[in-house]
């Protein structure tokens, strides 16, 4: 079994329509905008803020997140929110500074304030994109050269994303001090690599060995791939795309990746993850430009065959529809096939269904800018997606929330390559 059939929804029947879909962008965004709050920034749902310190302030599912989806939506011609993004920008970097929104159950990486999803270097590259302050700037190199020594090994926390966000700073300025902090991250970062190709996550206490884009190989790998050199470019991607084929589970053409290498398909809690954050569409979606096709094929045809993520999922970037479908826009990109870039359309629109099921407009600027980025020209999505938050119960935040505590994988047997295990495994 490669996949929980009742975990998924039957995809919508509404065709592309590029007016209606322009059109509800600009009615989620004028939704975002009424939920603003000077001082209270947006309303987070129960599942995103959990044992936070409200309002949410960071990139991953705060207001710095939603700020840069309004602002990428702005320069991309979709919707024109009426905010001072700039002065909310460095409000949210006030917030943050005041009472960081640190998840307290959990056991915290080394500086985590640096962090680019989670900590406060997210939120200084918003507003200095915003504001272009020079104390802006000088703190946010400050927050980039402290995560060096961070041992977290994945985009969330460590190196890698703030990698980014120097490589961004590099591009945005021309200056010489954030060429030198890019070279210094990607050192860092290479000499983390084990001989197996792998990096090791060290988080919330626990140690691992993690495959996708939020926590692994996948994901680190990709933020590598512009800041080295061709013969170590090619080295990487040759050896990942080993690494990749010997960790699919491949069953009648469609291909999935568990979370931690040598896993299980099926996690401790029974689900069997098929979203960008863990599984198939997050390989798909970082490994475009060079794993095998017919595998990276099938890893895509997995996300279609299943289906949208249903509504405990959502429909954002993270775990939910707009995810899934950055997968087909990669293997479109890839391929060329017009089939994927239809496929993509179909998920954008089911996105936007999910969105004007829900009742609050807490966080949601995620599902309106991965729409527009389904709209000609535009064939892939940007760092600017922001995951909707998504309502439920303590319990089963505790359970199944995203960022939930990891724990150190046992080898089990499992069947690697070529064929999934019976699905009385997930029983």
């Amino acid at each position: 079994m490669l996949y929980r059939p009742e975990a998924f929804e039957q995809l919508t029947d509404e065709p592309w329509n590029e007016q209606r879909v322009r059109a509800a962008i600009r009615r989620i965004i004028a939704d975002v905008d009424a939920a603003y709050d000077v001082d209270g920034l947006w309303p987070a749902d129960d599942w995103d803020g959990w044992q936070a310190t409200l309002p949410l302030k960071n990139l991953y599912v705060g207001a710095a997140g939603v700020i840069w989806a309004l602002d990428a939506l702005r320069r991309r011609g979709h919707a024109e929110t009426q905010i001072d993004l700039a002065a909310a920008a460095v409000r949210t970097l006030a917030a943050f500074r005041d009472a960081p929104d640190f998840i307290a159950a959990f056991e915290l990486p080394p500086s985590p304030e640096a962090a680019l999803l989670t900590g406060e270097t997210g939120i200084l590259l918003v507003a200095w994109r915003l504001a272009r302050a020079d104390d802006l700037e000088g703190d946010l190199l400050t927050r980039v050269r402290e995560n060096l020594a961070n041992d977290a090994g994945d985009l969330m926390w460590g190196i890698p994303g703030t990698l980014l966000a120097a490589r961004a700073m590099a591009e945005w300025t021309g200056e010489q001090r954030w060429r030198d902090a890019c070279r210094d991250s990607t050192e860092a970062l290479w000499q983390e690599r084990d001989p197996n190709g792998f990096w090791s996550q060290h988080l919330y206490g626990s140690a691992y060995r993690g495959l996708g884009p939020a926590h692994g190989v996948a994901g680190n790998v990709l933020t590598l791939l512009d800041a080295i050199d061709e013969k170590r470019r090619t080295r990487l991607t040759n050896e990942t795309a080993a690494l990749l084929a010997r960790e699919a589970v491949v069953q009648g053409g469609l291909a999935n990746w568990p979370t931690h290498a040598g896993d299980d398909l099926v996690a401790e809690d029974g689900e069997i993850r098929v979203q960008w954050c863990s599984g198939a569409p997050g390989i798909v979606v970082c490994a475009a430009s060079y794993l095998e096709e017919e595998l990276l094929t099938a890893g895509a045809e997995l996300a279609w065959t299943a289906g949208p993520p249903g509504v405990e999922k959502g429909s954002g970037i993270c775990h939910g529809t707009a995810g899934n479908g950055y997968a087909f826009l990669k293997l479109f990109a890839r391929s060329g096939d017009e089939r994927w870039l239809e496929r993509a359309r179909r998920f954008a629109v089911h996105a936007l269904e999910q969105v004007e099921r829900r009742v609050t407009a807490a966080t949601r600027s995620g599902p309106a800018i991965s729409a527009s980025s389904f709209l000609p020209p535009t064939v892939s999505t940007g760092a600017a997606h922001i995951p909707s938050s998504r309502p439920g119960t303590n319990e089963q935040l505790r359970r199944r929330r995203c960022r939930a505590r990891v724990r150190v994988p046992v080898p089990r047997r499992r069947t690697r390559g070529r064929a999934a295990p019976d699905a009385s495994a997930a029983t």
